[in-house]
């Protein structure tokens, strides 16, 4: 304690006490700097807002609220599995904390190793076979392929317009006559098919303004008219827009919605939605034989970015059922998609019955496909019928009250 005499006053000032207000001082002023600058740091889906917390409750299942509430009251865990266990807070903290999830080190390796993030996906439900590492892949072509600089010749064409099995014929017991009830379209509209493109072995370059998947639409469209449903095929020409608009190939889904939109505006009786692809992946992947006939296989592809999503994986989930029943390994399965590598809506926002299909991969044929598209066709339309026979009901006894 020093004392200083000023006009006659005298102050005591203590010296342990000046040093604890200015490290108080300094401390007060690090805490400030440090809460400030982790916040503006922090990507603006992980800041203090209702969509951020909206992020973290997804996190939260309702078997974990099951949990919390019987810690409270013990009746709630009776209604629990045996085999579900309480969560792990230590567990729960460290996801929330650092977005790592133990139980899928993808979490983890995504951030780490360059386009790994690419496979940020999640099985809803799983095919035969299926699995995370042969889940669907969407590739990009080369540039020059895009803007169909260099367009492969093609090859074993002949016989593709006449199909080697015919539709069923005779007129369906029921139909939507004149209504056309389903919307097929394409968002990669030249994704292609290497057994048809000479002298082309890379995945990524399969891709043709010609022979592409809008053949697969062709065929459904027969398959599901003949079952009575009328279906309208556009095939618009998206990655010509992207060309013209000077977007990239991510935008293809940008340029679709307008498609889809204005064909949803036009003619009010379209119900379904359909965008089919074709996947990347080779043939052991995307091929199942089933009665001793070789088929591509499919795999749907829900799009979780938007708030209504689980109608469409209801729908999706329905057809993938069906599919199991009658043609059993021939679904791929359920994938969901998000995150900012990918688009994450798929346009499925628009329609409650919006899916996405991806139809085979790179080597299959038209033969496989065609086979494919007759199976979707034949248990969409019982899924179809059904769900008008409900409707029809319901809105009779509605009428009675």
């Amino acid at each position: 304690m020093k004392p200083l005499k000023t006009n006659g006053l005298v102050v005591t000032i203590q010296g342990t006490s000046l040093l604890k207000a200015i490290g108080g001082f300094l401390l007060f002023l690090f805490m400030i700097f440090s809460i400030s600058g982790a916040l503006t740091s922090l990507k603006p889906e992980y800041r203090i807002s209702s969509s951020s917390v909206n992020t973290a409750a997804t996190n939260l299942t309702g078997e974990m609220l099951y949990h919390f509430l019987g810690w409270e009251n013990h009746a709630f865990l009776k209604a629990m599995p045996e085999d579900s266990f309480p969560p792990r807070f230590t567990n729960m903290v460290f996801k929330l904390s650092t977005n790592v999830n133990l139980d899928d080190p993808r979490s983890l390796l995504g951030r780490e190793l360059p386009f790994f993030s690419l496979y940020d996906s999640k099985i809803l439900v799983a095919g035969e076979g299926t699995d995370y590492t042969n889940m669907p892949v969407e590739s990009s072509p080369p540039l020059e392929v895009l803007k169909a600089e260099q367009e492969a010749a093609l090859q074993n064409t002949e016989g593709l317009n006449s199909n080697e099995e015919n539709s069923q014929s005779g007129t369906p017991p029921m139909t939507t006559g004149d209504q056309k009830a389903v919307y097929v379209y394409f968002s990669h509209n030249r994704e292609s098919f290497l057994p048809y493109l000479k002298g082309v072995n890379d995945p990524n370059a399969a891709s043709h303004s010609q022979i592409n998947v809008t053949k697969i639409g062709d065929k459904l469209k027969e398959e599901l008219e003949s079952r009575g449903i009328g279906t309208t095929v556009d095939k618009t020409d998206i990655q010509g827009t992207l060309n013209k608009k000077g977007w990239s190939y991510g935008q293809s889904y940008e340029a679709s919605r307008e498609v889809v939109q204005a064909a949803a505006s036009t003619d009010r009786d379209l119900t379904y939605f359909i965008d089919i692809h074709r996947d990347s992946r080779r043939k052991e992947d995307t091929t199942k034989e089933i009665n001793g006939k070789s088929y591509a296989k499919l795999a749907f592809v829900i799009g979780a970015e938007h708030q209504n999503y689980e109608k469409n994986l209801k729908f999706a989930s329905e057809l993938h059922k069906r599919l199991e029943e009658k043609y059993k390994g021939l679904s791929r399965g359920i994938i969901q998609l998000q995150g900012e590598r990918t688009n994450g809506k798929f346009n499925q926002d628009l329609s409650e019955n919006a899916i996405l299909v991806e139809f085979g991969g790179v080597d299959n044929t038209f033969e496989e496909l065609d086979r494919s598209a007759e199976a979707l066709a034949e248990i969409f339309s019982e899924y179809y019928w059904q769900a008008e026979e409900v409707n029809s009901t319901a809105r009779g006894e509605s009428e009675k009250k």
